[in-house]
């Protein structure tokens, strides 16, 4: 089992910063992938950025150029860093662990973008 906490949400205005982290524990050897996911409410649950145990990156077309993700191993955590956040970033987000043939989630973090 993989436990996931996930932390930094807010509100924050449009422009603004904001980093989440997602720090994992338990059984995370065999973790590949660590990726960001975000929920609107009304909408489906959206990828958002994704990084390999290799260091591999990839973003939503909505946020690249803006959000970066990163991992910092020696302390099993995932960072998303959100610049220039718009109104229609506002939604829970997500952490998600993914191994083989398993993968697991974090309780979200709220992210609100507004003025």
């Amino acid at each position: 089992q993989v436990q996931l906490v996930e932390s930094g949400g807010g509100l924050v205005q449009p422009g603004g910063s904001l980093t989440l982290s997602c720090t994992a524990s338990g059984s995370i050897s065999n973790i590949n992938v660590m990726a960001w996911y975000r929920q609107a409410p009304g909408k489906q649950r959206e990828r958002v950025a994704a990084i390999t145990s290799g260091g591999s990156t990839n973003y939503g077309d909505s946020v690249k150029g803006r959000f970066t993700i990163s991992r910092d191993n020696a302390r099993n955590t995932v960072y998303l860093q959100m610049n220039g956040l718009k109104p229609e970033d506002t939604a829970v987000y997500y952490c998600k662990a993914v191994g083989l043939r398993v993968e697991y989630w974090g309780q979200g973090t709220q992210v609100t973008v507004s003025s």
